[in-house]
């Protein structure tokens, strides 16, 4: 049964120039697993990375009901890519399975995070 789903759409220049502005970004966004798959990219693709990390979190906290604040924070959830680049969320507060899924262009991240529950 679904709990909750969440969508969000990220701006992946706003993103890459939050990081070059307050390169701590990365700290207060990705866990350290996370960090250590952000360490293998480079060029767009590293920007792709922490923009989907972003808003893949915010879509999670959107399917949680709270937005990220008070109830959760970027770092109580971690999405790590699978060996087929999937990415799988391995870590969350929610006590059920969380699916995930990003998409990128050019310019923009969309994200959707579903929340399950049994029933």
């Amino acid at each position: 049964m679904i709990a909750g789903i969440g969508i969000d759409v990220a701006e992946i220049d706003r993103i890459k120039r939050a990081v070059e502005k307050t390169p701590s970004f990365i700290n207060k966004v990705l866990t350290k697993g996370e960090q250590a798959q952000l360490a293998t990219l480079k060029n767009q693709r590293y920007y792709e990375y922490i923009a989907g990390r972003f808003s893949l979190k915010e879509a999670y906290s959107k399917a949680l009901g709270t937005g990220i604040g008070r109830h959760v924070s970027f770092l109580d959830v971690e999405i790590i890519d699978n060996e087929l680049g999937q990415p799988v969320v391995v870590s969350h507060p929610f006590d059920g399975p969380a699916h995930a899924s990003v998409s990128h262009t050019g310019q923009l991240v969309f994200t959707e995070v579903i929340l399950e529950k049994g029933e």
